[in-house]
């Protein structure tokens, strides 16, 4: 009772957990929800809509500008560049025989692009950056680009990433970049798709998305043999979204505020937490920090500036910030001062940790 009254619990908001079980004849066991799924809207950016108009001003992305100050882009601003891009996309006769690829990783270029392929109906697919930057030998890559047969490609960083698009990427298919060119290469600056003026074709495109549009092919891993696209519809990620707001019901009350690394090349960072945020009108911090020696500190810099509501991570992040969060009361004040809740996944957690 002691520790109870002198660090009092928050009180938390969650929906109903009730369910019951159903065994059939085969064996299989069912577990059914005691509440029907809510409605949900038609597509994603339905919700983009709602915030803008709610919320014009509220960051809804920021990033770290060259590892400074955060550069920020509000909901109102994201639905204007969102639309811009939009129409550039339309331009570029991209289907899901021709998706948008992106190789970068979590970045706002990345998110913008891909919000404008959920408008207008363009299925894209984010590759993990690995794949260009670490592979010596860019099989994975490869793979990806004859499986999908992109109509474009969106590489934040030329340079960095000239490597794996001579190796892989054919001679005449468009690249945009954020920064840096390709020479002798198709090569389009990311400013120049966002310069495009929105007319009326983007809004029929708006129109014509519905639940069960591609929106995005998420690529399995690979750790068990070459990468297997999963194709994502509109219905999968708002249904699921509602299931989240269902259980999670104090997003209900408070949008949610998160600073997160966790890639968007996998479900958890790329569907659940952006689609988290999304949905709930809430603002996303990227972290640039990763859970490993040297990269955890960044993390830790940025727990400082941003109070997050949930925070996400996998069992070896909160491992490496238990030491950083034990030695620093200004960073625990912060860390906890409007936290509703911790969630983990990817691994069990270590019984020292909890």
């Amino acid at each position: 009772m002691t520790v109870l009254s002198t660090h009092p619990m928050r009180e938390l908001k969650m929906g109903s957990i009730v369910v019951r079980t159903e065994r059939r004849p085969d064996g299989t066991l069912y577990v059914i929800p005691d509440r029907e799924l809510a409605p949900y809207p038609t597509r994603l950016t339905d919700r983009l809509h709602y915030w803008a108009a709610l919320a014009p001003d509220r960051v809804f992305i920021a990033q770290r500008q060259d590892g400074g100050d955060w550069r920020a882009v509000t909901y109102g601003e994201t639905l204007r560049k969102v639309r811009a891009l939009g129409q550039a996309l339309l331009a570029r006769d991209l289907s899901p025989d021709h998706p948008l690829l992106i190789l970068s990783g979590n970045e706002i270029e990345h998110a913008l692009l891909a919000l404008a392929a959920h408008y207008v109906g363009v299925p894209y697919a984010p590759v993990s950056p690995a794949y260009s930057l670490v592979s010596q030998d860019f099989g994975k890559l490869r793979h990806v680009v004859r499986l999908l047969t992109p109509g474009l490609v969106y590489a934040s960083d030329g340079a960095r990433f000239a490597r794996a698009i001579e190796a892989t990427i054919p001679g005449d298919l468009e690249i945009v970049t954020r920064t840096g060119a390709l020479p002798g290469r198709r090569c389009t600056p990311f400013a120049d798709l966002l310069a495009t003026t929105p007319g009326v074709a983007v809004d029929l495109a708006h129109d014509q998305v519905g639940p069960d549009t591609i929106t995005k092919f998420l690529l399995t891993s690979g750790s068990t043999s070459t990468p297997k696209a999963v194709i994502t519809t509109e219905r999968m990620l708002c249904s699921n979204q509602v299931m989240l707001r269902e259980i999670l019901a104090f997003m209900k009350e408070e949008p949610p505020i998160i600073l997160d690394w966790l890639p968007w090349n996998h479900t958890f960072g790329g569907n659940h937490n952006v689609g988290l945020v999304l949905f709930n009108g809430g603002s996303l911090y990227i972290d640039d920090g990763k859970p490993i020696p040297g990269a955890i500190e960044e993390t830790v810099r940025n727990l400082r500036e941003i109070a997050p509501t949930i925070f996400f991570n996998v069992p070896k992040g909160y491992e490496m910030l238990v030491p950083y969060l034990r030695a620093d009361r200004a960073l625990r004040e912060t860390f906890f001062s409007r936290l509703q809740t911790n969630f983990f996944a990817g691994a069990g957690l270590s019984a020292h940790v909890w």
